[in-house]
């Protein structure tokens, strides 16, 4: 079978060794959509360039697929680099993969890999993570006390989940009393704990939905969150689990935006999919604030504005409003607000509003010009998804080459993002956008419609070309 054939080919020869040019072009032959995922790469591509004689001490922060695919193209564009990567994770975790084993159609097993496959050679890896930067000073201080300089640095540290925002709730409630979270993980470890513990309650629904209808919750912050799809992914994907199980459940999904999406066409087709649910009910601009996890109460704030009329002079205003809404519930599904590192919070590189300030083209810091950064970092207006970080690689490293040899920034990112949104089990809506509008990577395709064609990419192809072609910086 053309799928089997791919993964044989993506997954043959010694894990350490990428792909060569000849299987590139094999695998392009086996699969269109691949074929097509790698033809989207952009022209800031450093992949076949000559390497580079360039001089400077370059330190990589953090660990994951971005700082992975920035470390790979710069060992090939730098003919001697002189590379540091602080990141305390000794395993990697593919990430995309959690909402599969939340489905119970991977393992856990299956989304790790030593992170020494990508980190070796003449690399100076420190296995601990950043307490403090100095930007002024062009040092880092990790949390071991180990002073770090640099010349030039690349911020990849990811987003940290924020459980602690949501008052009443701890980490370890995570999976008890119908409570879960997909998004509960353990970088440093390399462990999914909130995907399998959200499988087990996906079957804890079904079981009860044996007996009565329970009342099930899904919410969204109203924050900024890596893969903004997989709250809905995982609303679509229970609902679907019961109703081919021929149950159902009271589902409720609050979310503290003011859309299901904000493309209007996928806007469109998620309110028609949640119709052809039994029950799915979206409460709109509610943000979860507070658990009882014992009562299973969630307290939710719910802002709008309304036209008020002045009673003394009969003139008509907006004006803000935040109730307080109390709902009872059988079973919760949280997504937790999320920040950067409490390091990089405190520290002079980030913006007004807590991220990391680039700008949104170059990448490139707005004060201080020797920093980049990549991946769900960076305070953008988009773009916290692991797609998002491939596109930036290229973008990062060819900035980065011209300020070394002080030349001007040609590379710029389009802002371009994926969500796979699963909208049941086998079929994917393939949200593809940009800073302008859609960008689908097969334009002839309506973007907007669930294919079963994206299942079968998202859930068979792409897990080895991440591992073979992502993280080695092939494209």
């Amino acid at each position: 079978m053309r799928r089997d054939n791919l993964k044989e080919l993506l997954n043959q020869g010694h894990e350490k060794e990428p792909l060569s040019r000849r299987d590139a072009i094999k695998l392009m032959g086996i699969s269109p959509i691949a074929a097509s995922v790698i033809a989207s790469v952009g022209s800031g591509s450093v992949t076949n360039a000559e390497a580079v004689d360039v001089k400077g001490k370059i330190l990589i922060v953090g660990g994951g697929s971005g700082a992975l695919m920035v470390l790979a193209r710069l060992n090939r564009a730098i003919s001697n680099p002189d590379i540091t990567v602080i990141a305390p994770n000794e395993t990697h975790l593919y990430q995309p993969g959690q909402v599969f084993v939340a489905a119970g159609l991977m393992t856990q097993d299956e989304l790790q890999k030593p992170n020494s496959d990508y980190i070796n050679g003449n690399v100076n890896w420190i296995k601990d993570e950043v307490k403090t930067f100095d930007a002024d000073n062009n040092t880092v201080t990790t949390r071991g006390g180990q002073v770090v300089g640099y010349d030039y640095m690349i911020v990849a540290t990811g987003v940290v989940n924020r459980f602690d925002k949501i008052a009443g709730l701890k980490e370890e409630d995570i999976g008890t009393n119908g409570i879960t979270s997909v998004y509960l993980s353990d970088l440093e470890k390399g462990t999914a704990r909130g995907a399998t513990a959200t499988w087990d309650w996906y079957n804890e629904v079904k079981k009860a939905a044996e007996t009565k209808r329970p009342t099930v919750l899904y919410t969204q912050p109203d924050t900024p969150i890596k893969c903004g799809g997989a709250p809905q992914k995982m609303l679509y994907l229970s609902a679907d689990y019961l109703k081919e199980a021929g149950l159902s459940a009271d589902y409720y999904f609050y979310t503290g935006l003011k859309k299901l999406f904000h493309l209007p066409k996928v806007d469109e087709e998620l309110t028609r999919v949640q119709k052809s649910y039994d029950k799915i009910e979206t409460k709109y601009s509610h943000f979860l604030r507070s658990i009882d996890v014992k009562a299973k109460k969630a307290t939710f704030i719910h802002a709008y504005e309304k036209e008020v009329i002045d009673e003394d002079f009969g003139e008509k205003s907006m004006q803000s409003f935040a109730d307080e809404v109390v709902v009872k519930y059988d079973f919760i599904h949280v997504v937790p607000p999320m920040t950067p590192p409490a390091a990089l919070e405190k520290s002079k590189l980030v913006n007004d509003s807590g991220w990391l300030d680039v700008d949104k083209f170059t990448l490139q810091h707005s004060k201080y010009k020797n920093v980049f950064g990549i991946g769900d970092v960076c305070g953008i207006p988009m773009g916290k998804t692991g797609g998002t970080a491939r596109h930036q690689g290229p973008i990062v490293v060819g900035n980065l080459l011209a300020v070394m040899q002080a030349k001007e920034l040609k590379e710029k990112f389009d802002g371009y993002t994926v969500c796979p949104l699963k909208t049941q089990y086998g079929k994917i809506l393939m949200a593809e956008f940009n800073y302008e509008g859609p960008k689908p990577t097969i334009p002839f395709l309506d973007y907007s419609k669930p294919r079963w064609m994206w299942w079968e990419f998202d859930r068979y192809m792409l897990e080895p070309m991440y591992w073979r072609l992502m993280l080695t910086g092939l494209f």
